[in-house]
């Protein structure tokens, strides 16, 4: 392992060289004779640790370690002075110095203080290290290859990287509007405070500003004879996802504008302000301009709270991540229920496939976990998943799965074969148009040529084989 840096600030050659002495054989050094010689250098190369004097002949130590805390809190700091003083004492302290000391310097002492300093650092890295890895193994995970999905996945970290910018998320029921939120939150600087969620629609309309905000003892008849703390504080240097917001009566509406203007609010029935930081994210399944035209949604507000909006497209705009959230949801199931269901019969593939998802994913997700739930062997059938186990209409071999086996899972393989699917089955509802049906699935032209070739090739491949072994 390498040594650790440390930077030796002191104006007094003596000093320098006799600190240098006696810590060369364990660190890495480096000496300046002034503060700003350091400070230049410690954005390009910054040390593990830093010895300052007070007294420097340009600027004041305190004035460096101000400077070095500004840009570099992590690196610990030992302060080092000829005299005493109080008040500078306490200045250093609280300006973020690690430990203080006295001219003339205890070696043995000193080593032990370097030592104590660069441990606690090390600790405070093995456990923030600890924490991100916790939290990026428990990151909401939203399932999708589509490359709409993907574009939306990218804006979420771009946008996620604000602790405060509020966020409008749009989209059908079922989509996964709470999933992005959780998402923002945990790819952005709050992730270690709350995230904390609202179901706007489900808390009756005379209550939900009580709820978000807080009340003081007395605010209202049944209220709790202590008060109550509002979700808003619960939230503080969190998120707070406000979900079916166009449900917020219009006096909580005007009370939340107040808090994303201000960052202040008061509880009901209390006359002292409150402060709190907090990222408010939004979602809503209702159109909140038609609801601005009939005066039930606040026009100011929602500007406000849309500064980003983020639209999340229905299951049926991206039919492409069907097959992957199916899979997914079959393995989630699996495992819940110590089933062991891992075929899809080709009607069942069909099935999921075809079908209109009014639902979204959320419908897709019931419909596996009854599927896996009832089924009886290892495959799944049309009608462990509600489906009829007849065949659609106009249904015939050519636009149905092969059987497929999901033991293990393969990934590649179901991909490959849903293409073929997709391909076909474009091409049949536009007659054979190419253009048409490129649009159909929400893909360029080019795009759409070069997949239906590469499964022609597979095809064509297949039925070589096949005359080989014959």
């Amino acid at each position: 392992m390498d040594a650790h840096t440390l930077f030796i600030i002191d104006d007094e050659e003596t000093i320098r060289d006799s600190l240098a002495f006696a810590l060369e054989s364990t660190y890495t050094l480096q000496t300046f004779e002034t503060g700003q010689e350091a400070l230049a250098v410690i954005p390009k190369n910054p040390p593990d640790l830093i010895l300052l004097d007070i007294g420097l002949p340009d600027i004041s130590g305190i004035e460096v370690l101000q400077q070095i805390k500004g840009t570099h809190p992590g690196i610990p700091v030992i302060m080092i002075t000829a005299f005493e003083e109080i008040t500078t004492v306490i200045t250093a302290m609280k300006s973020g110095a690690y430990d203080y000391l006295v001219k003339p310097l205890h070696m043995d002492a000193l080593e032990i203080v370097i030592a104590n300093a660069l441990e606690t650092v090390s600790l405070k890295k093995e456990v923030k290290g600890l924490q991100e890895q916790l939290i990026q193994e428990n990151l909401p995970c939203f399932i999708g290859e589509s490359e709409v999905i993907q574009e939306m996945l990218t804006f979420v970290d771009t946008v996620a990287k604000s602790p405060d910018t509020p966020i409008l998320i749009l989209g059908e029921t079922g989509t996964g509007k709470e999933l992005i939120a959780s998402a923002v939150h945990h790819r952005s600087p709050n992730f270690r405070s709350n995230f904390v969620t609202v179901n706007c629609a489900a808390i009756p309309r005379d209550l939900i500003e009580s709820e978000i905000f807080g009340y003081e003892r007395g605010a209202f008849s049944g209220a709790n004879p202590n008060g109550k703390r509002g979700l808003i504080e619960d939230a503080h240097r969190g998120t707070l996802f406000l979900d079916e917001i166009g449900d917020l009566s219009l006096k909580a509406q005007a009370a939340l504008l107040r808090f994303l203007e201000t960052g202040e609010f008061y509880r009901i029935g209390g006359t002292r302000k409150h402060h709190v930081q907090a990222r408010i994210v939004s979602a809503t399944n209702k159109d909140l301009e038609q609801m601005i035209q009939a005066e039930t949604f606040r026009r100011d507000l929602f500007f406000r709270i849309g500064v980003i909006k983020l639209e999340i497209p229905s299951l049926n705009e991206r039919r492409s991540d069907i097959l992957s959230l199916a899979t997914f949801f079959l393995e989630q199931f699996n495992r819940k229920f110590s089933k062991k269901v891992t075929t899809f019969s080709e009607q069942a593939l069909q099935a999921i496939m075809t079908h209109h998802w009014t639902g979204n994913v959320r419908e897709l997700k019931n419909i596996m976990e009854r599927g896996v739930l009832v089924a009886k062997g290892t495959t799944l059938t049309p009608g462990d998943l509600g489906f009829s186990e007849k065949p659609s209409n106009g249904s015939n071999a050519d636009t149905m799965f092969a059987p497929l086996t999901t033991d293990g899972i393969d990934l590649p393989l179901l991909r490959q074969e849903m293409d073929k699917f997709y391909i076909k089955e474009s091409l049949t509802l536009t007659n054979g148009n190419e253009s048409q049906a490129a649009k159909l699935l929400n893909i360029n032209h080019h795009t759409f040529r070069y997949h239906r070739k590469k499964c022609m090739d597979t095809d064509q491949g297949e039925d070589n084989n096949q005359g080989d072994g014959s």
